[in-house]
């Protein structure tokens, strides 16, 4: 599908809010063939002097992070344990062990979104102390947060991404409580990466369906960032201009794999949406997708993939303006039925899956899903509440 010009969307904006807080930090982003080779010189200038690195076992075993070692040569370093596509509390728990043992200074985390998240969850570990459960933000139903105070300094967090998720901008992370098997979610500036290197080209031996799926988790950070209950103007103008940038990526990084350049546009287009992440919060689409990761197992791509339309159809009444607004970006029409005949047609164009059964969820876990997620922190931020579990199952029932 082919985007047209911003313009209509942003002619549809709405009235600029009475007062608002905009939180920017402290990131540095390069972008550029052959980014991975400054990477001593990055973290030299840093201060990280004992990194630990971390990555998931495919990434371990790629160019891309077999050149990053040899980058770093002689610095002394801590290789982590592989990070599993979903992390978990005891893997962050023994990681921080081994950090403050070594002496780590910082970290740098290759690959996806669960590596990204693990070093920010050690970071978090280390600084805060006790127990990780101890600080998650906690949804009580039908509408309360409780979100611990974070003050302590943490250490830096170097991200070479390797996905489109967007996750190595971003202040939250997501890990799995190895108690109850529910995704525990984390936010503080402090966690956000301080630097940032991707390399389009090294990124090429990453599968195209890999980098699609996850860059439909991109774009749901778009989505729901322009109708959270809590955002900024800002975070809107980034999320508009990267839904475009994601409805020409996706389709050019399906049809052509080997392409560096559209891998350096699908690679931008996550990294704004990550920094939409840094002013808004996720909502029921990403709860949804948290609960059947943890549940099932199957990967945060592609349930994004599957049940974005799914939850953009739900909130289609309490995100009318927004979600019109959206459409309009992708010209695809200047309401949310619109958005979501335009979702589904990218979902083609891109290749990825649409259905749960097609990314191993069984009809008999869809149960568990709907009522696991009713304790997601992403309920809080919707804009449509959640009456019950039955309504969830629905929705998932309409997406098997």
């Amino acid at each position: 599908m082919t985007a047209r010009p911003l313009l209509p969307a942003l002619a549809a904006r709405p009235v600029l809010p009475p007062g608002f807080v905009h939180r920017s930090p402290a990131t540095r982003l390069v972008l550029a063939d052959g980014a991975i080779d400054r990477l001593r010189d990055e973290l030299g200038m840093l201060g990280i002097r004992r990194p630990m690195l971390l990555a998931g076992r495919r990434t371990r075993c790629s160019a891309l992070f077999g050149r990053a070692l040899a980058v770093l040569g002689d610095l002394p370093h801590v290789l982590a344990e592989a990070v599993p596509a979903h992390s978990s509390t005891s893997l962050v728990e023994r990681l921080a062990g081994q950090a403050r043992m070594a002496a780590v200074d910082g970290f740098v985390a290759f690959g996806g979104g669960s590596a990204s998240d693990t070093a920010k969850a050690v970071a978090l570990l280390l600084a805060e102390g006790g127990r990780l459960a101890d600080h998650a933000v906690r949804f009580v139903p039908p509408a309360m947060l409780v979100s611990p105070p974070l003050h302590a300094a943490k250490l830096p967090i170097v991200a070479v991404p390797g996905t489109a998720s967007g996750a190595e901008v971003t202040a939250s992370l997501g890990v799995r409580d190895d108690d109850h098997g529910a995704k525990l979610l984390f936010t503080d500036l402090r966690l956000a990466a301080r630097l940032v290197l991707i390399d389009p080209r090294a990124n090429l031996e990453v599968p195209a369906a890999l980098m699609c799926a996850t860059g439909m988790n991109g774009l749901a950070h778009c989505i729901e960032g322009l109708y959270s209950r809590e955002r900024t103007p800002l975070a809107e103008t980034l999320a508009l201009d990267a839904m475009v940038r994601f409805a020409d990526a996706l389709p050019a990084v399906h049809r052509r794999p080997e392409d560096a350049a559209a891998r350096a546009a699908l690679l931008y287009a996550a990294h704004l949406s990550g920094l939409v992440l840094l002013n808004a919060r996720t909502c029921l689409h990403h709860a949804l997708c948290h609960a059947i990761g943890a549940v099932t197992g199957a990967g945060h791509g592609d349930a994004n993939a599957v049940m974005l339309p799914h939850s953009v159809a739900f909130n289609a009444g309490a995100a009318a303006a927004p979600l019109a607004r959206a459409a309009a970006a992708l010209g695809a029409g200047d309401d949310a039925a619109a958005l979501v005949r335009a979702l589904r047609a990218l979902q083609a164009a891109a290749g990825v899956p649409v259905r749960l059964r097609d990314i191993g969820v069984p009809a008999e876990a869809l149960d568990r899903i709907a009522a696991k997620t009713l304790g997601e922190r992403g309920l809080y931020y919707n804009p449509r509440p959640v009456s019950g579990a039955a309504e969830l199952r629905a929705l998932l029932g309409a997406a098997f």
